[in-house]
């Protein structure tokens, strides 16, 4: 584990910190249409559908939701419904922390502050920041960065709100994908992998490993 102590760490929030349920939200809706191997495809093509979303130009979270529900329906021949992309958007700001989040986010903000860098709209994180548990020194959305992550822009915004560059930060994420490989590209040495065990190790992106955020504290020494 490194021993560096970076200016801000800086948080991926939904399924890093949040308790993502996309898939209990596609469960809830079509598992009654579909068998188990059936249900477990529509996972994961719903997934791949919401990633395809957002790397493409920036528009608000519940089109992505949208299109990406839309898709993934079409693909797997179940009847699509504008209102179940509804249900499935208006669920985002209900959702709570992992169990290990909120202690280990606390102890850490009494020494470094966190910074929050979300796929998110305005309007729908404050309520799952409010559930950490901890004080944020910034919380910076995909809407006002017009653009999601992965793509660089994203993470550019925040370092020019911060006035700091990729030297300076931890960045924390338990998605490859979505952060980790962009986060390489960009630059950022420290970064920190949460194991939640929805994408495998890829040790080629240099990173430190924990397996829940109460492990967080210990990679700077705290």
């Amino acid at each position: 584990m490194s021993r560096f102590r970076p200016k801000y760490v800086t948080f991926d929030c939904y399924g890093t910190l949040i308790n993502f349920q996309m898939a209990e939200a596609a469960t809830d809706l079509y598992a009654h249409l579909l068998d188990a191997p059936g249900m477990n495809e529509f996972i994961r093509n719903f997934s791949a559908y919401r990633l395809d979303e957002v790397m493409q130009a920036w528009k608000p979270y519940a089109e992505v939701v949208h299109n990406a529900l839309e898709r993934t329906c079409r693909r797997n021949n179940v009847p699509f419904r504008p209102e179940d992309a509804q249900i499935v958007y208006n669920r985002v700001p209900t959702w709570g922390p992992h169990l290990d989040v909120p202690a280990g986010l606390a102890k850490l903000a009494k020494e470094i502050p966190l910074v929050i860098l979300s796929n998110a709209m305005n309007v729908q994180i404050p309520s799952n920041v409010e559930k950490l548990g901890a004080p944020f020194h910034a919380v910076y959305t995909a809407e006002q960065a017009g653009a999601y992550k992965p793509h660089f822009r994203a993470f550019e915004y925040m370092f020019d709100m911060l006035g700091c560059g990729p030297q300076d930060i931890t960045h924390v994420s338990s998605s490859f994908r979505y952060d980790l490989m962009s986060a390489y590209d960009l630059g950022i040495k420290s970064k920190v992998w949460v194991n939640r065990r929805h994408e495998p190790a890829n040790p080629y992106y240099e990173y430190d490993e924990i397996a829940d955020v109460s492990g967080l504290p210990g990679v700077f020494g705290i």
